[in-house]
């Protein structure tokens, strides 16, 4: 990076992904605002689409390995790559290099796109040192920890770090914090009960909290959560964890307004 670069801050390509492309595009716009806040200049490339992964994770390589060569070629150029989401930043990061190692022409670019790609908030401390956000959002809040961001890419001290600058918020610890909620891509789809039976156990953990606000940072988990509180007449809202950072309270909370 030249110093003129370096002095205008890196060059972020943000991965928005399906989930909040379809379904919550304020988490986009948070993402952005987190990152220019920090000093990132952000682009969103056009030509992006799915990371691959519901392909890769029923066993559908030919595809999977289609769309990480698009997502590879569109993301070339960047100082970094940022996801507010751990399950597609990981995707990107973990399994790219291993799906295309046998692809000469394509698997040292994979491995380039997995060493500048990162989830949302491990980005902003781990690597931007952002230790602090100016965002205000007086709630009882309780944090729950995605299997993807958790286990393959070691986020979890990184969202707590923020959330307790954020003015008027009191985090309480989930209990059983790092069991599954049940959603995880294609399994919700191919084993409906058991996801329902998970997802069940987790209502009732959040419930337990006392907390009027579930956080996440991944939104499939989110979705999959919210869905099940408000059947069953729960209180608790759902919000990404970039929203509350960015000190977004107007938009609605997951699912609200929304029937089903």
């Amino acid at each position: 990076m030249s110093q003129d670069s370096a002095a205008r801050g890196p060059r972020i390509g943000l991965f928005v992904t399906c989930l909040v492309d379809l379904f919550r595009p304020s988490v986009g716009f948070a993402a952005v605002q987190l990152l220019e806040d920090a000093g990132c200049r952000v682009e969103v490339p056009r030509a992006q689409t799915c990371c691959g992964q519901p392909a890769y994770n029923s066993g559908d390589r030919r595809d999977a390995a289609a769309i990480a060569r698009q997502t590879i070629a569109a993301f070339e150029g960047f100082d970094n790559v940022v996801a507010p989401s751990g399950s597609c930043a990981a995707m990107i990061k973990e399994h790219y290099p291993a799906l295309l190692q046998d692809d000469p022409d394509w698997h040292g670019r994979a491995e380039s796109l997995s060493a500048r790609t990162h989830e949302l908030v491990s980005f902003l401390t781990d690597v931007l040192k952002v230790d602090a956000v100016a965002a205000s959002y007086p709630a009882r809040a309780t944090y729950h920890d995605s299997c993807s961001g958790l286990r393959e890419l070691k986020v979890r001290a990184q969202p707590r770090l923020l959330l307790a600058s954020v003015e008027g918020l009191e985090l309480a610890e989930l209990p059983e914090g790092e069991a599954c909620c049940g959603f995880g891509g294609t399994f919700c789809v191919k084993y409906p009960e058991i996801s329902n039976e998970m997802v069940s156990t987790k209502a009732d953990c959040i419930e337990s909290t006392g907390a009027e606000l579930l956080l996440a940072g991944d939104l499939g988990c989110l979705l999959n959560m919210a869905g099940k509180l408000k059947r069953r007449g729960s209180k608790v809202r759902a919000r990404h964890v970039a929203e509350v950072l960015a000190g977004d309270s107007t938009t609605p909370a997951i699912g609200e307004g929304q029937e089903g």
